[in-house]
């Protein structure tokens, strides 16, 4: 299977990848599958059921304001972030809906939005079902999966692959790292290869993914307030870089886990933000090539492309051997993976040779297994925002400890992967994006 450096880093909206932009893009899949089927003339209702972990935390992940925006035929890429409250307030007041912008019907939120918290279905916690009518007649039904990073499954193609010839074709690190040996390449030139696009075109879409990722570093560090959804959280970054940004030699590390936090708090304020490779573990990556661009002599746009083209490669191996869903695996298949990501861009970008990468980003997973995810009130923001933060860190520590060695390491990187694929499957459902265990019940007075 064919995962592309652009399904990784997706530009989307906050403040969940599994639980906003997933949801979104199924919810636009679903109607437009409606109007191929020339349905969309003959619905007069339509009714979403969520399961799992999306009918525990979605509220609080903003997947139903999804699931509208997705229905009026918006795209998270696209979409105004702003437009959003008012729109969605305006279907509820109303209790009517435009369908891809053609169609209108009656829709009764309350009612066609149903919250499904006993049952979890079969292939994955984040399910969705979708049932369109005309009058009493079940016109279409259709169930999509939501499986992190945005990335979504229709029930019947699960396990189809996409079928897009790659010259470099890889399931484990092994094999990828045997293709760069075989053909003295760097990671970030298999992965050239494999998106089979034009050079220019291809510098052109990362520019862009690394210009919205630094643009959303800019918004936190420029934005003060608080954080929507009801735990009176502060916006911190913009006062931490009043303090830090004339000390980035003196401290740098305190600077890059403000970028983090930036970016998360973007995230959870449902801002513009790049899947890398989720929403929740957003921070990561663009505070690392931050750190890159800022601190490391002769830092360079190349460096930077071989940076996201590494660290997608990497993202690539969790997301075909293991998960990167926090609702599948916990927080280890978030934040952990990011870290892991991070820090083999960041030893690829400094010239670092394939085995130091692989080194690296083994070292940012092993140290990230068994991470939770237990969101506060099924929000984006304790522990997520500083769990990127402290992400960051580690992942400059991996990449540094890397490049200070010749690669040679115990534990590979794909043995870390199926272990966190394994931990993943022995933690309790309660860790795993539910909000029904952990910080978010120990602490419910915040």
């Amino acid at each position: 299977m064919h995962v592309s450096v652009f399904d990784l880093f997706k530009i989307g909206i906050g403040p969940s990848s599994s639980h906003t932009v997933g949801p979104m893009r199924a919810a636009l899949a679903f109607v437009t599958l409606l109007d191929d089927a020339k349905h969309l003339t003959e619905i007069t209702r339509l009714e979403t059921v969520l399961y799992g972990s999306l009918a525990w935390t979605g509220i609080g992940h903003g997947t139903e304001k999804a699931l509208l925006m997705g229905f009026c035929g918006e795209r998270p890429d696209s979409i105004d972030p702003l437009s959003i409250p008012n729109r969605v307030e305006s279907i509820k007041t109303s209790h009517q809906i435009t369908l891809l912008n053609k169609k209108n019907i009656a829709f009764d939120f309350d009612k066609d939005v149903i919250f499904e918290r006993k049952k979890i279905l079969p292939f994955h916690s984040n399910g969705m079902q979708f049932r369109a009518w005309a009058e009493d007649r079940l016109l279409q039904e259709n169930i999509f999966y939501s499986v992190g990073g945005g990335f979504i499954i229709q029930e019947g193609e699960a396990e189809h692959a996409d079928g897009k010839p790659t010259k470099y074709a890889f399931e484990t690190a092994k094999e990828l790292l045997i293709h760069c040996d075989r053909n003295q390449k760097s990671i970030a030139d298999i992965v050239r290869e494999n998106e089979n696009l034009p050079e220019s075109e291809l510098n052109q879409k990362l520019d862009k993914v690394w210009a919205v990722m630094n643009g959303s570093i800019e918004a936190g560090l420029h934005t003060t307030g608080q954080l929507p959804g009801g735990l009176a959280v502060k916006r911190r970054a913009a006062n931490l870089y009043v303090k830090l940004k004339d000390h980035l030699k003196t401290d740098p590390m305190a600077v890059l886990s403000t970028y983090a936090i930036a970016v998360n708090e973007e995230n959870a304020a449902g801002g513009r933000v790049v899947t890398a490779p989720t929403n929740g573990a957003a921070g990561i990556i663009p505070a690392c090539i931050r750190y890159y661009v800022e601190t490391v002599p002769g830092a360079s746009e190349k460096g930077v492309r071989d940076f996201l083209l590494t660290a997608a490669a990497i993202g690539a191996l969790y997301q075909k051997g293991a998960s990167i869903s926090a609702a599948e695996v916990g927080c280890q298949g978030e934040v952990g993976v990011a870290c892991s990501m991070a820090a083999a861009g960041l030893v690829a970008a400094q010239g670092g040779t394939i085995w130091q990468v692989e080194h690296a980003a083994e070292m940012g997973m092993e140290h990230h297994l068994g991470l939770t995810c237990d969101p506060i009130g099924g929000l984006v923001q304790i522990p997520c925002i500083e769990r990127n933060a402290m992400g960051s860190v580690q992942a400059v520590a991996s990449a540094r400890l890397a490049l200070l060695e010749e690669g040679e390491h115990i534990v590979t990187l794909d043995q870390v992967i199926i272990t966190m694929r394994n931990t993943g499957r022995d933690m309790s459902t309660k860790y795993k994006e539910t909000s029904q265990g952990g910080l978010a019940l120990s602490t419910p007075e915040c």
